[in-house]
């Protein structure tokens, strides 16, 4: 033991040790080794040499040493197909059939569900001409594979080349029992065509009831001349489908049918019947083809039905997608007035007003009240129907939620409904209505206008009454109402009026109801009336424009003593404004009265005014921001008026500083002058 384990270490060769561990200069990567196995991949080797078989022995050894590679490879990978494929087609080329069959049938065993191993060996076969091997080779593969529609396809196609033409309707009819797809069914339906069995290709079962196939059909009796059959084909097609499964094209085929038979009216009616029936969006094909027959062979009323009727179908699916889009309402109403019957018309109207706004809020109600006005205009204007116009008024008047809001427009067009049917009572009795329960200006406005259109005065002062204990601070109401006792003339009364309006502690505008008071006693020439308001005017109120209206109303008087009294009006005003922060104002007053004394003053007025008009000065000024901070520094004009004593040395120093600038620039003038001249130090 001791010996034979010596021997064996003996026998381990010794590994050999690097002495020098350095990296070499050249270094491979492994990049390289892959490219360069690669290159060599592509260098291409030489041939084998060509072999010539010249005696039989030879051709022996050659058939057996092929044979023998092919029985290796097979037995190596027996599930390869494509080998034993090989292996029979080169059995094949050496004529052995016989060989090559057992081959096949070898392989058969392995993989019987291969498509290209039966296709193969029936194409050998067939090839070699040995029919009944090739049919029975199509009947196993059908029998096994039934549904490769490719065996039956063949197998037909043989039978019918080799004019076996009762085989091939054999063959068929067994592959038609499995129910094929349409295109098998086709086949079978030309193939009777090819020799002219028509009666057996209308008798063939549709398993595949299609809208196509259907059509093909149809096209089938209309191309072998059975008109009444084809139009029996189509009918039986929509019946069939009934309205759950419509389809455009269907009808389309069905109408190019009828229009080739020059039946006009019935192309008409599928075209409508289909449009009916069918969504927009699943109907483009039908419209386009409808408007082009019309166009040939319909008048010019037949057209605007097919593009009404393509309207029609938009706006309702508008309509439907959003039915509180009431501009689609108005535009499908618009469409429905101009063309359809007046039952038509109201259903619309009818669908359209059924969409209340969800929300009780004015802004969402204003367009859809004008569903209901245009409703009953069109009972008003286009139905003659009076009673259904009324109505549809009092429905949408019981509609609107009068305690949140409500709309003076649709009390309005009610009230002048009433009028025009010469029912004064009922109109009178809505307006009074609509004041008891929402009274609005629009509304006061409205029943006042149509009182004083009938001249009843008497009910417009107690209209007016109410309107003011409603708004007493509305001061458009108040001149309006002072202004009809004025028409009346009953001056007393209208100045009344005003009294009362101005005696109000809250009015809107309440600058021109004082204008319209005073312009109302200067047209009644009562200017002493006239001189007491602006003078109570200016006990309210120390306006700029109160005292040049004042001085012009003086001016304008027909009497000596005018000009006296509008200088005197002015000096007050003066006065008057001389602690007024806003200089812009007094200015104002100054220019008005100096183009005053500029028309009809003397000279020494004229210049007592000029003294008086402020020195325009520009300053600076710092400007803060919203935050406090420093924004930097801005210019703006000041204007200082002479009587200011504290601004005197200023304006000293301001005149002596422009006669300094004066004079400086006549010196720059002189000097350009005359170059040679020395200014004086």
């Amino acid at each position: 033991i001791m010996a034979s384990t010596v021997a064996g270490k003996q026998r381990i060769p010794k590994v050999a040790k690097v002495k020098n561990k350095a990296p070499a200069e050249v270094q491979i990567t492994a990049e390289q080794l892959l490219r360069e196995a690669k290159e060599r991949e592509l260098e291409l080797l030489p041939p084998p040499p060509k072999q010539k078989i010249t005696d039989a022995e030879e051709l022996n050894d050659y058939k057996l040493k092929k044979r023998k590679g092919f029985e290796d490879n097979i037995r190596k990978n027996r599930t390869v197909i494509s080998n034993w494929i090989k292996y029979a087609q080169w059995e094949e080329s050496l004529k052995e059939v016989q060989r090559a069959r057992s081959i096949y049938e070898r392989a058969l065993d392995v993989d019987h569900r291969n498509i290209t191993l039966w296709l193969k060996y029936a194409e050998m076969e067939m090839k070699n001409r040995q029919v009944n091997h090739a049919r029975n080779i199509w009947d196993r593969a059908i029998t096994i594979l039934p549904r490769v529609n490719q065996f039956w396809y063949k197998y037909t196609y043989m039978e019918e080349m080799l004019g076996n033409i009762a085989g091939c309707r054999q063959v068929f009819e067994r592959w038609m029992e499995w129910e094929p797809e349409e295109q098998a069914w086709h086949s079978y339906i030309n193939f009777e065509l090819r020799y002219k069995e028509v009666d057996k290709s209308r008798t063939l079962v549709m398993v595949h009831p299609e809208v196509k196939n259907w059509i093909k059909y149809a096209h089938f009796e209309e191309k072998h001349g059975y008109i009444a059959r084809a139009r029996k084909v189509f009918e039986r097609a929509v019946e069939f489908f009934g309205e759950e499964h419509i389809n455009e094209n269907l009808y389309v085929a069905f109408s190019r049918f009828e229009e080739k038979q020059k039946e006009f009216e019935r192309v008409r009616i599928i075209y409508k019947y289909a449009l009916d029936r069918i969504p927009k969006q699943q109907a483009q094909e039908l419209f386009k083809n409808y408007t082009v027959f019309e166009k040939r062979f319909g008048d010019r009323r037949g057209i605007e039905d097919v593009i009404v009727s393509k309207r029609r179908f938009q706006y309702e699916e508008e309509v439907k997608a959003s039915p509180h889009n009431y501009d689609a309402w108005f535009d499908y109403l618009r469409l429905v007035e101009s063309d359809t019957d007046a039952d038509t018309v109201r259903e619309v109207y009818e669908r359209a007003i059924a969409n209340i706004p969800p929300i009780q809020e004015k802004r969402h109600w204003r367009r859809y009240i004008y569903l209901w006005i245009n409703y009953a205009l069109y009972e008003e204007l286009e139905v003659k129907d009076p009673e259904r116009t009324r109505q549809v008024f009092q429905a949408c008047l019981e509609l609107i939620p009068h305690k949140k809001f409500t709309f003076a427009k649709i009390w309005l067009l009610y009230a002048q409904f009433e009028i025009r049917q010469k029912n004064l009572q009922n109109a009178r009795r809505g307006l009074g209505t609509a004041i008891g329960k929402c009274p609005k200006n629009k509304l006061f406005k409205g029943y006042i206008e149509l009182e004083l259109q009938l001249r009843e005065f008497d009910r417009c002062r107690k209209l007016y009454e109410k309107y003011l204990e409603f708004s007493p601070e509305n001061c458009t109401t108040w001149i309006k109402f002072a202004e009809l006792e004025t028409i009346l003339g009953d001056t007393d009364r209208a100045r009344a009026i005003f009294e009362l309006a101005i005696g109000q502690p809250r009015l809107d505008m309440p600058e021109v109801l004082w204008k319209s008071y005073i312009d109302s006693e200067i047209e009644q020439e009562e200017y002493e009336n006239t001189r007491g308001l602006y003078k109570r005017l200016l006990q309210r109120t120390q306006h700029v424009k109160v005292w040049i209206s004042y001085g012009q109303f003086e001016l304008s008087i027909d009497s000596d003593d005018r000009i006296q009294r509008c200088r005197q009006i002015y000096e007050e005003a003066n006065k008057s404004m001389q602690n007024c922060e806003e200089k812009e104002e007094r200015l104002m007053l100054l220019e008005s009265w100096r183009d005053f004394e500029d028309e009809l003053g003397s000279f020494a007025n004229k210049e007592r005014v000029r003294k008086l008009l402020p020195e325009k000065v520009k300053k600076r000024r710092k400007i803060t921001a919203e935050d406090g901070s420093d924004a930097g520094w801005e210019e703006y004009y000041d204007y200082i008026f002479p009587e200011d004593a504290a601004n005197q040395p200023n304006l000293k120093l301001l005149a002596m500083a422009k006669m300094w600038k004066k004079q400086q620039q006549d010196e720059d003038e002189d000097e350009e002058e005359d170059p040679q001249r020395i200014r004086p130090s």
